[in-house]
């Protein structure tokens, strides 16, 4: 069975092409300094991957224990969330290294904007192929 068939298996691959991306991104963005991955290409598509997985399994725990404060916030709170998972994600894995809460944040933020990019795409082009039937 393909990945594009099973819509999970679809979803988790392109939360961690996004996390990847948006890893490399900030990284350039920002520095060695304040984002780093060793500067092997392996270690910032497998640090994508324990991203990946942390948004999978513990984001929506996270969520769900934090949402009066999502929602007195009105879901400002979520870039705290987003920062969190990162530092977990570089705590798992000691190649990817963050250099503070601040940094998380905005890598939090740049994961974001990709993840809206891609999204975009995405539903263009679901929308393209259900204007042509």
């Amino acid at each position: 069975m393909s990945p594009t068939k099973n819509p999970k298996v679809f979803k988790f691959l392109v939360r961690w092409g996004v996390s990847v991306l948006g890893l490399w991104i900030a990284s350039e963005l920002l520095g060695n300094e304040s984002i780093s991955y060793e500067g092997r290409i392996g270690a910032v598509v497998f640090s994508g991957l324990i991203l990946a997985i942390v948004n999978t399994l513990v984001r929506p725990i996270v969520v769900f224990l934090t949402l009066p404060a999502v929602l007195l916030t009105l879901g400002i709170f979520m870039v705290v969330i987003n920062a969190l998972m990162i530092l977990l994600a570089a705590w798992l894995y000691g190649p990817l290294e963050v250099d503070g809460f601040g940094i998380a944040i905005i890598t939090g933020l740049v994961i974001g904007l990709v993840n809206w990019l891609v999204s975009a795409v995405i539903d263009d082009n679901k929308s393209q192929k259900r204007d042509n039937i």
